[in-house]
């Protein structure tokens, strides 16, 4: 059900929007988080460090697919807080083609490219060949797994969060079980992991397809709508483009760390890979909120409710520190526990492992912090159509993991490369910060 967001208590609007965000976006975390379960517990420690190793390539690609679709369906937001039926029709028609196109494109560059990218990061060459055939998969998959995120992003922009929470809680369920069938019945290993996983996402893609077409007609373009508009194209081009750079530029950053990282060895790739997975379910809350805030901001903008987005911001930010912090102290002091659920207590090198994965969650987890302010104003930036102090504070996040993947990792080891997503964030949120408060004096004058 579609919700129009320039009316009511920012708070509340905020909160129930950004709850089954939370629950959505930690299912869609949870696809890895289970590959990579299921491999460490079943397959063994370099598998689970083939798998983990192919995260920072992965967050290349699926990062712009991401931040593509989120910056596009931006525009759709701002015409329906407009109150533009037609104009949400025709930017809907023009994020499915720009999202096609989009992922042509990107198959086209990065399959083929798969094994030397992995060579070029120095893959330790026992794990080379299990990264090379899971990571191909899921590039064969990026079609699927852009035109279901898309789907995703529409349906938001529309002030619909609980829809795609449900759906991607089917897509979860049809992974969960295809996967274990495909690496312990079948037999089919690692590809087995990855071939379940793109799998469910086309399941996942079909459902979000059928509901858009039934229950909402508002993103159904008439024949008409899908005439090419140069305008319209450039407009969502704008947004698009910046937000999937400003991805990519922040996972070229994961990858120089991760090189330095395979440069230690499969233990401490191992415990990164298990880390990673903690970590990213971990700060879906925070990222849930940021959605939340782009959404709220582009309909409220777009209904020239400025007022409504200062109130907003406010609001987001004591709700989120408030979840940075619990979600803090959790990592700090489970962490070893869920860090067994991937190596379990017995496999060989599992103490090792852990101990190195308790030093990136309590480094990390002290911090988050930090992480929730960036969030926040810079989905407000995006909400607003700003896209080049967003991308400027991505490559702030690429040099930063890059000094720590150059220095702090050759003198500190595995606790460098930990310094390395604090060092990020703090990187990102000065510009971020800055240009938020002198675009909310600029709209306060503007009332």
């Amino acid at each position: 059900m579609t919700k129009n967001m320039t009316a009511g208590d920012p708070a509340r609007l905020i909160f129930f929007f950004a709850l089954p965000l939370i629950a959505g976006n930690m299912m869609q975390q949870l696809y890895s988080f289970v590959d990579t379960l299921i491999v460490g517990r079943f397959l063994g420690v370099n598998a689970l460090a083939a798998v983990g190793c192919t995260g920072s390539l992965m967050f290349l690609a699926l990062g712009f697919i991401m931040g593509f679709c989120t910056g596009i369906t931006i525009y759709t937001g701002q015409r329906f807080g407009a109150d533009d039926a037609a104009g949400v029709r025709r930017s809907a028609a023009t994020c499915i083609l720009l999202g096609i196109l989009t992922a042509l494109l990107l198959t086209a560059f990065v399959f083929p490219l798969t094994r030397p990218l992995l060579i070029l990061m120095e893959t330790p060459p026992e794990i080379l060949d299990g990264a090379v055939d899971f990571l191909s998969i899921i590039f064969a998959g990026l079609m699927v797994f852009l035109l279901l995120y898309l789907q995703n992003c529409l349906i938001r922009a529309l002030g619909d969060s609980t829809t795609p929470t449900v759906i991607l809680g089917i897509t979860l369920a049809i992974n969960v079980v295809l996967e274990p069938i495909a690496i312990l019945v079948l037999d089919l290993g690692i590809p087995g992991a990855a071939g379940a996983t793109v799998a469910a996402q086309a399941i996942g893609m079909i459902v979000f397809f059928l509901y858009i077409r039934r229950r909402i007609p508002a993103l159904c373009p008439a024949w008409q709508d899908w005439k090419p508009n140069v305008s319209l194209l450039a407009a969502h081009l704008r947004l698009g483009l910046p937000m999937g750079l400003q991805s990519s530029v922040i996972a070229l950053g994961a990858i120089i760390l991760q090189v330095a990282l395979n440069n230690l060895g499969a233990l401490p790739v191992a415990a990164y890979a298990a880390t990673q997975k903690i970590d990213a379910v971990a700060v879906m809350p925070m990222l849930s909120f940021g959605y939340a805030m782009a959404a709220y901001t582009a309909q409220n903008y777009g209904a020239q409710q400025y007022a409504r987005i200062r109130a907003g911001v406010h609001a987001c930010l004591k709700m989120s520190i408030v979840f940075a912090v619990a979600i803090g102290i959790l990592l700090i002091v489970f962490g070893t526990h869920l860090l067994a659920l991937f190596v379990g207590a017995d496999a060989q090198g599992a103490e090792e492992v852990i101990a190195y994965g308790q030093t990136f969650l309590t480094v990390n987890g002290s911090t988050y912090i930090i992480l929730t302010v960036l969030l926040v104003y810079r989905n407000v930036l995006q909400g607003l159509g700003q896209s080049v102090i967003p991308t400027i504070a991505g490559v702030m996040e690429l040099i930063m993991r890059a000094v720590a993947a150059i220095f702090l990792c050759s003198s500190l080891g595995f606790l460098g490369a930990c310094m390395a997503y604090p060092l990020a964030w703090i990187g990102a949120a000065i510009p971020v910060v800055l240009a938020y408060f002198w675009t909310e004096k600029t709209l306060r004058q503007t009332v």
